[in-house]
């Protein structure tokens, strides 16, 4: 691990540790727009339709995701890098599991996943760390396998830095990428490209929503 890559998890993971409560409070279970929610629910039907595979549910947060996979019939397990984030999540659903890692090293074996769910984590992935990203998701999931993302986008890739939330001092990046990028890049990691949403912003949002789904080739590659 370089000490680029130490330093993005390191402040990533101590800025969502600072904030974890008043973030949970902020999205409550069930704070959802309907299009997310029902783009979500094909999602489970996709992976429901490959078999049985679990579900690995990336940069889980408070676990609400996680929870609602569950409530979709789908063997769902969140994976947060913030160890304050993984906490709360157990705590408010004991009966779902949650581990401490980060989508960059997933601590996963080869072929094992039915399905990946990153609902805006990797807007603090840096650019060059998403190649790797992407190539665990290829690794860990199933042949036939689908990954779904959601992310803030703009016309055009930004980055913005945020050194207080909450009334909490954080170092936490943010980075706006296309649906086209993210998808060129799932691809590049071996992905095959499913389908691609972008709708405007609601209520007190300030930026569009993209949503792309991938999945690994069925027949292996």
């Amino acid at each position: 691990m370089t000490d680029e890559t130490e330093t993005f998890l390191r402040t990533t993971r101590i800025s969502y540790d600072a904030i974890a409560r008043d973030y949970a409070a902020q999205f409550p279970a069930g704070d959802r727009h309907p299009l997310d929610r029902t783009l979500i629910t094909a999602f489970a039907e996709l992976v429901g339709q490959a078999g049985p595979a679990p579900v690995a549910d990336l940069g889980s947060g408070p676990g609400h995701v996680t929870a609602l996979l569950d409530e979709l019939g789908v063997p769902a397990f969140g994976v947060d890098l913030s160890p304050a984030m993984v906490a709360l999540a157990r705590d408010t659903y004991p009966e779902l599991r949650f581990h401490i890692g980060s989508m960059t090293s997933l601590d996963l074996p080869d072929a094992t996943l039915g399905g990946i769910l990153a609902l805006y984590s990797t807007i603090h992935v840096p650019d060059t760390h998403l190649p790797a990203a992407f190539a665990e998701f290829h690794r860990t999931l199933l042949p036939g396998g689908h990954a779904l993302l959601a992310f803030q986008t703009a016309s055009e890739p930004g980055h913005l830095h945020l050194p207080e939330r909450f009334g909490h001092e954080i170092d936490l990046d943010y980075y706006w990428r296309t649906p086209d990028r993210i998808a060129g890049l799932l691809v590049e990691a071996g992905l095959e490209l499913v389908a691609t949403v972008r709708r405007e912003p609601a209520g007190e949002e300030k930026r569009p929503r993209a949503f792309v789904l991938a999945r690994r080739p069925a027949g292996g590659s």
